[in-house]
């Protein structure tokens, strides 16, 4: 189901649908960008926490980033929490390796890290850990109402 609410999130706004199969695993990083023939960095990785209340978000950065305890705590006030394997599929419909902010079980807050922000095109998952897209980290923010957030480091 996850796969195909991704397709439906571009289809209901009217747009072709971008999703397409990996010829082989996708759901890491590295795997992702082998399969891709692309740089790490132009993976876009979504990563996924909850906040001091417990309010879930998603965090879209660069595939070779890593988010920063320091920027992440002076931004949402609070320490960086990751949500659990269980918890990441109960809560966005996605299965860990195929989180994207695309076709989400529910409303959730997006943030876009600056890291992104100059790539022409980044690749996230689309669902599953055998899917992607291209996209523009513009068009992300755009079609996701994101946040442009700094909380990432190289």
């Amino acid at each position: 189901m996850s796969l195909e609410s991704v397709k439906n999130f571009f289809v209901e706004r009217g747009l072709k649908d971008p999703v397409f199969e990996l010829e082989d695993s996708g759901a890491t990083v590295e795997l992702a960008a082998k399969t891709l023939h692309i740089e790490p960095e132009f993976v876009a990785k979504t990563l996924a926490f909850k906040l001091k209340d417990n309010t879930p978000i998603l965090i879209v950065t660069r595939g070779d980033a890593k988010v920063d305890n320091k920027k992440y705590r002076d931004f949402f006030k609070t320490k960086a929490k990751m949500l659990d394997h269980n918890e990441v599929y109960e809560i966005t419909g996605h299965p860990v390796g195929g989180v994207c902010p695309f076709g989400l079980k529910a409303d959730m807050n997006i943030y876009l890290d600056i890291s992104i922000k100059d790539f022409q095109y980044v690749y996230p998952a689309a669902g599953s850990q055998n899917t992607a897209l291209k996209i523009s980290p513009q068009d992300i923010q755009n079609l996701t109402n994101a946040t442009w957030v700094d909380v990432c480091k190289l």
